[in-house]
């Protein structure tokens, strides 16, 4: 992991000690049931959508000249493991280094940042974050075991590095392609904070009914355009 805790003097939420800590109780038999379902999933997946995918990246080929069509990132795994995330690219190739100009117009509170109408997200990259398209690359981190289905969303380095201690628990169990945030309506105007403990929420309660709850949610959100 990146940097140290921030204390609640430099980021302005409660500090750690007044948040109660989460419930972490080792689940071995449904953490196993958990890794097969994943794997047999995600290679499903993957071998019903392969030429549609294909499909897609030749589009994101055409709209952005020479940028690949898989944007990779590093992002924070169980217990701050770095690995490579992979999206599809859904912003023009020099995302990146106009993030420092943008980051004034930041949306969210916290360390996290998202605003509404970003410039940097190509017209294609609108249809296939509308459509949830741009997540599905992550079935390859999920067959490699860096992520589950249903978990708390991977964060940025830059981001664990602004955690405190009470946050810095979401990443005691490995992240996910969707959550109880993922699921919640506007979920962009939640605030940093409730996320957080939407996250905890999910550790102390997760197993297999809450996995399949969360699941038949997102696949409603999916059909329904939300942009998960």
């Amino acid at each position: 992991m990146n940097g140290n805790p921030v204390t609640e003097k430099e980021n302005g939420y409660q500090n750690a000690a007044d948040f109660e800590k989460a419930h972490i109780q080792k689940k071995p038999f449904y953490e196993f049931i958990k890794r097969v379902f994943d794997f047999v999933a995600a290679l499903s997946a993957l071998i019903v959508l392969f030429v549609p995918l294909l499909i897609v990246a030749l589009i994101i080929v055409i709209d952005s000249p020479g940028a690949s069509p898989i944007y990779v990132q590093k992002r924070v795994g169980k217990n701050g493991k770095e690995f490579k995330f992979y999206k599809f690219r859904s912003m023009v190739p020099n995302a990146e280094s106009m993030l420092d100009s943008l980051l004034d117009k930041n949306e969210m509170d916290g360390p996290a940042f998202k605003i509404k109408e970003d410039p940097r997200i190509t017209k294609f990259g609108r249809i296939i974050r509308k459509c949830c398209i741009d997540e599905l690359p992550q079935l390859l981190n999920v067959l490699k075991g860096e992520m589950s289905l249903v978990g708390p969303r991977p964060p940025l380095p830059r981001e664990v590095a602004m955690y405190n201690e009470y946050q810095l628990q979401r990443l005691s169990v490995m992240p996910g392609l969707t959550c109880y945030w993922q699921v919640q309506p506007q979920r962009n105007s939640v605030s940093f904070d409730d996320w957080m403990k939407s996250d905890l929420k999910y550790i102390e309660e997760r197993g297999i009914k809450t996995d399949l709850k969360i699941l038949f949610k997102t696949a409603g959100a999916v059909f329904g355009m939300e942009g998960i």
